[in-house]
């Protein structure tokens, strides 16, 4: 198989991570005879010092004809200081957008070897966590207007949030089918005792439901929601729920399992090619230290074997690869516990290669 991967190392620690994905995925190419290759595409905070924007159209497009992209990460404090709409993180939203990638799906999987790194207690870490956030991803107030004006002698700032049947139906349909090939079962998060575009989407959720009667469905606030997350996650298959929401609970969601480091996550909308990342941010404090965890970046390349190209033994092998690592007591610094062995990114990424 031939597949044109676009690859945006992005800034902070994205570089480094992303560069031990690639050694792995030339390892798997190598392995099963395929071959995969490199475009690469400046995004983000590189971009802005580089082009003046954060996703030149150039760019973009490069990712367009590629069949799916493996991104870093993006942002960090030198352009803090910048316009939103010139900010990093607009680039990644231009991208988004500009693929038509409307269905974020971040996996809170609690890997048995880090258990005892949850700050859960072990009680309810014994009852299992194993659930998949599906995040609206193009819609909602991060796509809204967004302005501050002078009002009455004072700076009044505004966000739109808005969401159009179709956008949730979308969505609510991919939940669905993802809880078939699941253990059916679908929560939907909202806000419905006070936003309009709560009680929308609790409306269509439910028309959609009743296309489903085999998977089981159920409606929960968004701040219950939060405290059920950490009061007893294991009650969880699929959550769907809108960008904003989803943004926040899946990063609250990431915690429990250990480490952030360890997330994938694949954004993915109409067809085969999608974007795939690491749910973490860059990390700028440790960038350039061979410090960081590739992990994540490294089960995102396999999720995109899986997801985008179909090759589900060679996704199955990174991550047997990965728990072969973690049984040997290998720990980047995220992670690391009594008793195990501190390795640095490149480490990390020489051994999963040795476990192939």
């Amino acid at each position: 198989m031939e597949k044109q991967i676009a690859v945006i190392r992005g800034d902070g620690i994205g570089p480094e991570i992303v560069d031990q994905a690639l050694r792995v995925l030339d390892a798997v190419a190598n392995k099963y005879g395929h071959t995969f290759t490199y475009t690469d595409v400046d995004m983000g905070g590189v971009a802005i010092d580089k082009w003046g924007e954060a996703l030149p159209a150039a760019m973009l497009e490069k990712c367009l004809v590629a069949d799916s992209v493996l991104l870093g990460a993006v942002g960090g404090p030198k352009w803090d200081g910048l316009p939103g709409d010139k900010r990093p993180e607009k680039g990644l939203l231009a991208l988004r957008s500009g693929m038509g990638l409307y269905a974020n799906n971040r996996p809170t999987k609690l890997w048995p070897q880090l258990a005892a790194a949850s700050p859960l207690k072990p009680e309810i870490v014994e009852k299992g966590i194993d659930f998949l956030v599906v995040r609206e991803l193009i819609g909602g107030v991060y796509f809204g207007s967004h302005t501050t004006e002078e009002c009455g002698g004072e700076q009044k700032a505004t966000d739109v949030m808005s969401y159009a049947e179709h956008e949730i139906e979308r969505i609510g349909r991919i939940a669905f089918e993802t809880a078939r090939k699941r253990r059916n079962k679908v929560t939907s998060v909202d806000k419905a005792n006070v936003l309009d575009t709560s009680r929308l989407w609790r409306k269509v959720m439910h028309r959609l439901a009743e296309e489903y009667p085999d998977v089981e469905y159920a409606d929960m606030l968004v701040d219950n929601t939060a405290m059920q997350i950490v009061k007893d996650p294991s009650q969880f298959d699929v959550v769907v729920t809108e960008n904003m929401f989803g943004d926040i609970l899946s990063d609250e969601a990431s915690m429990i399992t250990g480490s952030i480091g360890m997330i994938p996550s694949s954004s993915l909308g109409e067809g085969s090619r999608g974007l795939y990342e690491p749910i973490h941010g860059s990390a700028p404090d440790i960038a350039g230290q061979n410090k960081a965890n590739p992990i994540g970046t490294i089960l995102s390349a396999a999720m995109m074997l899986k997801y985008s190209f179909d090759l589900d033994e060679e996704a199955a092998a990174i991550e047997a690869a990965v728990h072969k690592v973690l049984d040997a007591g290998l720990r980047t610094g995220d992670m690391m516990a009594e008793g195990c062995t501190l390795v640095s990114c490149s480490e990390m990424g020489d051994a999963i290669l040795k476990n192939l």
